[in-house]
């Protein structure tokens, strides 16, 4: 098609095959493969002069719009490649995007003006290609899979309970008396470590008591904890806040946890998006090795020293 109107606009065949840079011989089958499909003849040739059939001359002008159409569309995709705007997908887990996401897709957006952000929250496995979805954050065990993953955090596991909660109960100490403690556990754990810890010789135990409240929803087990319903386990960036206010208290402080990780996922490396890659790289300065719920913890564990 392209050099179908090359020929016309250039009045040679020879001319229109040098701008793509083939033989005047090959120019020729291009236009004459056109013809051959359409059964039509397009264009008049003698050894002098060349020009369009009527026909020619119809079928040049819907050409020439369909070339146009389709440079101002390849324009446009390096112009969006190149520039932060644009409609950006992300998926999050429920209690991690309305706790700690909400903040950084703020400063995103006032960084970028041109760009708009959709949410999804949700605890189920989300198919990316599937919901249209541009980056997902994933704690914890990754499904194998072509997509592209970037560790953003870590996700530091703890044992907390309320001060209420303690006085009645007394504070747990050992692994035998955490394990009679009622425990306040999530229901849809996937990853390995679920209420495990490590002691100083490097055993591990597996806390397997009974279970008086499970919830799959962390935000509903956060609460419980605060009532003083038992004893909670589960990431830091849940309860870092309210153990930091002292409204809850960490428990076991001398065995060592589960430590998972917190991900950015995304379907591919090539031809990213410039706003997929500026967010992910805004993800991963925001949380980081020291994300701020565990500097939250770190700090209120100095005051209290």
């Amino acid at each position: 098609m392209a050099v179908f109107v090359a020929a016309i606009e250039e009045g040679s065949l020879v001319s229109a095959a040098r701008r793509f840079g083939l033989s005047p011989s090959m120019a020729g089958k291009h236009v004459a493969a056109m013809e051959e499909q359409l059964e039509v003849r397009l264009l008049q040739r003698t050894t002098r002069m060349l020009k369009p059939t009527d026909v020619g001359e119809a079928y040049y002008l819907r050409c020439k719009q369909i070339l146009d159409d389709y440079d101002d569309a390849n324009a446009e995709a390096r112009e969006l490649q190149q520039t932060v705007r644009g409609i950006l997908r992300v998926a999050a887990p429920t209690t991690f995007g309305a706790m700690h996401l909400g903040s950084v897709v703020a400063s995103y957006l006032a960084a970028h003006p041109d760009v708009a952000v959709e949410t999804m929250l949700s605890d189920r496995y989300i198919d990316l290609l599937a919901d249209r979805i541009d980056v997902a954050i994933r704690i914890g065990r990754l499904e194998d899979s072509d997509l592209v993953a970037r560790r953003l955090a870590p996700c530091r596991m703890v044992f907390c309970s309320a001060p209420s909660f303690l006085s009645h109960h007394g504070v747990p100490r050992t692994v035998e008396q955490l394990r009679k403690a009622p425990r306040l556990a999530f229901s849809e754990a996937v990853s390995a470590g679920d209420w495990m810890l490590t002691d100083s010789d490097g055993l591990v135990h597996v806390i397997d008591g009974p279970v008086r409240l499970a919830a799959n929803n962390m935000q509903m087990l956060l609460s419980a904890a605060l009532a003083g319903a038992g004893v909670a386990y589960g990431p830091s960036f849940v309860f870092a806040e309210a153990v930091a206010a002292g409204a809850l208290q960490l428990l076991m402080s001398d065995y060592k946890t589960s430590e998972l990780a917190i991900h950015a996922i995304y379907p591919t490396k090539r031809y990213t998006s410039l706003k997929l890659r500026r967010f992910v790289e805004h993800l991963s300065t925001s949380f980081g090795d020291m994300p701020p719920w565990d500097d939250l913890l770190l700090r209120a564990s100095s005051v209290k020293r």
